[in-house]
């Protein structure tokens, strides 16, 4: 240390000196010893929705096989509720040891813009994994609409301004924000009628009381199967793997139009990283697994890896998005 010019030594007692290095060496002592032989009891997985949506299924697939490489029991805990709120917050006050995980989907950058007051961070309270599973998205229509393709869709809707509707799960879900972002881009002028829940907002595009809208392909995979509503365009950077024959709505003249609902994995924030390095690991040799692959796809999803890096800008990309769409859009935050 410096004083009128002179230096002068910065003692500091020996003893504490050994105390530190002795919590130091501990702590990357305790680090080393939770990699070797975490997990040491089952790994629960929470899915902020009901039982029997995408995400729940992508995570009983994933989760199956995440249990038998790691060698202890998995289990998939489904806690719906506000928009998928209320599980993710369990997740983002579990303890820090990995063994609490959510599963989340688009809702988790959508619901920072949706309401003023959110009981956890998107960014700071969790810890990425990885993103394992994408939803690509699909503009559907009715079979008695006129358009055959997205450019007449576009085209059928600025001849006729604020009279073709689409439907959506709720102001704020997905597929609203979806078709909102179509708007801002093209500037077309739609009516947006919104249901309480996914089998209504689709039945009535089957029937061709509503014009169409901008869902999951995982959502509406029976669906295009059986014929009951036209593919227009999926509204992934690239064509979907699903359905190969179907344009991108970039390809469409659309240019930079992309949503796709993103399945990532997280851990409450501090997780030691060595358990996150591990389990970023294990899932991306999961999802590499040709059959993985085929079952996911079998239901319009796509097997998906990365860093944990990778998923947290995604997420923060995601939140500056819908931002900008709900800005565009008029929607006010609740």
């Amino acid at each position: 240390m410096k004083s009128g010019g002179k230096l002068h030594a910065l003692r500091i007692p020996l003893a504490s000196m050994r105390k530190a290095a002795l919590g130091v060496g501990l702590a990357l002592l305790c680090s080393n010893l939770m990699g070797q032989t975490y997990p040491v009891r089952p790994i629960r997985i929470v899915v902020p929705f009901p039982a029997g949506g995408g995400v729940d299924i992508a995570a009983r697939l994933v989760g199956q096989k995440l249990a038998e490489r790691l060698g202890n029991g998995l289990v998939v805990d489904n806690r719906s509720g506000a928009s998928g709120m209320v599980g993710t917050e369990i997740v983002a006050r579990a303890p820090a040891d990995g063994y609490t995980l959510a599963m989340v989907s688009a809702s988790h950058t959508i619901n920072p813009a949706l309401y003023r007051k959110m009981p956890y961070d998107a960014v700071k309270h969790f810890a990425p994994i990885g993103v394992v599973v994408q939803a690509p998205g699909i503009l559907v229509t009715a079979l008695n609409m006129p358009a055959r393709s997205a450019q007449e869709f576009i085209e059928l809707a600025r001849a006729r301004p604020g009279q073709l509707t689409f439907s959506s799960a709720g102001s704020g879900s997905p597929p609203h924000l979806a078709m909102e972002l179509l708007k801002t881009m093209t500037g077309i002028e739609l009516i947006h009628v919104p249901y309480k829940g996914g089998a209504e907002y689709m039945a009535d595009v089957v029937t061709g009381r509503i014009d169409g809208t901008i869902t999951s392909i995982a959502a509406v995979m029976p669906l295009l199967r059986s014929g009951k509503v036209r593919a227009l365009a999926v509204s992934s950077k690239s064509r979907a793997a699903a359905t190969p024959d179907v344009p991108t709505m970039i390809e469409a003249g659309v240019a930079g139009f992309e949503y796709s609902s993103s399945n990532g994995v997280h851990l409450p924030p501090r997780a030691p990283r060595e358990v996150v390095m591990r389990l970023n690991a294990v899932f991306n040799q999961i999802v590499a697994r040709a059959d993985m692959r085929e079952r996911l796809l079998s239901m319009g999803m796509e097997a998906a890896r990365g860093t944990p890096a990778v998923l947290g800008d995604l997420v923060k990309s995601d939140l500056a998005k819908w931002r900008k769409v709900m800005d565009a859009a008029g929607i006010r935050p609740e």
